[in-house]
């Protein structure tokens, strides 16, 4: 029973990038909040602005 018990504690993996991101966030809290909604609020004024510019002229 002692080998059995030792051989599946070796087995466990070690944690996955997932599980270290979301640890990360929730050490870092507010910051990590602040940085996604800073990278969110840039992602939608580049796009407001490609559509601003793209915009076609049509006459009326």
């Amino acid at each position: 029973m002692k080998n059995k018990n030792k051989n599946i504690e070796k087995k466990v993996a070690p944690s996955s990038f997932i599980k270290l991101a979301m640890r990360n966030m929730v050490r870092k809290g507010s910051k990590s909040i602040s940085h996604f909604s800073i990278t969110f609020l840039v992602l939608i004024g580049i796009l407001l602005l490609v559509a601003t510019i793209g915009k076609p002229n049509i006459p009326v």
